[in-house]
């Protein structure tokens, strides 16, 4: 992937999950809106651009248009829903994740560092 891959479908979903056992994947649920997932929103950005589309894949999720691409994360990953948030996945598990003013380029840098 080199690019920030919209989720839309169950499908697709499924995919990631399943795409997470060969390598990390991260997913950020992303309200169109709301001003605090915005600002979220670009600092994710921000961390795609400096970490790579080698370092894992990044997959967005827009709450309004894909409502249950986003219950479906929360159901597999049992990580409760907020907007915005980021989870990264690994081997189909959450390993981390964060919401709101949380979600930071940093944050996201050492999240990474960690697995």
């Amino acid at each position: 992937m080199n690019d920030i891959n919209k989720l839309t479908d169950l499908d697709e979903l499924e995919r990631v999950f399943e795409g997470s056992r060969r390598r990390p994947v991260w997913i950020f649920k992303h309200s169109l809106i709301c001003p605090i997932s915005t600002r979220a929103w670009e600092e994710y950005q921000q961390y795609f651009e400096e970490a790579g589309s080698t370092a894992a894949d990044f997959t967005l999720i827009e709450i309004q248009r894909a409502r249950p691409v986003s219950a479906a994360v929360t159901e597999r990953t049992g990580v409760r829903h907020e907007s915005p948030q980021a989870i990264l996945l690994v081997d189909g598990e959450p390993r981390w994740h964060a919401s709101h003013s949380s979600i930071t380029v940093r944050s996201l840098a050492e999240a990474a560092d960690r697995i």
